[in-house]
């Protein structure tokens, strides 16, 4: 049966997790939670946030067949999304990109 696939992200999200590292290089030290404020800040002076709506209507899309092939193989909508994360494995942000 396999553990239940995770939910796609956002377009907000898979922006975020792109501009991440560039918002460390140019404030170093800066809090999580200041990386999230800026990001927001940056999110909404986009004029055009196409790429991103596409990326996450493809996550979205993926996500559906998974679920839909998870359902069919015996899982439930109620079961639990696995939190476990494999060593060395890169962000969902590149998985969704490939």
């Amino acid at each position: 049966m396999g553990d239940r696939p995770k939910r796609p992200l956002s377009s907000y999200m898979i922006f975020l997790n792109g501009q991440r590292e560039q918002i460390k290089r140019e404030n170093p030290g800066i809090k999580i939670t200041e990386i999230a404020k800026r990001g927001g800040e940056l999110w909404r002076a986009l004029e055009d946030k196409s790429q991103w709506h596409e990326q996450a209507a493809e996550a979205k899309e993926r996500y559906t067949k998974l679920m839909m092939e998870f359902e069919v193989n015996g899982g439930s909508k109620d079961a639990p999304v696995s939190r476990k994360r494999k060593m060395g494995s890169k962000s969902s942000v590149v998985a969704l990109t490939t």
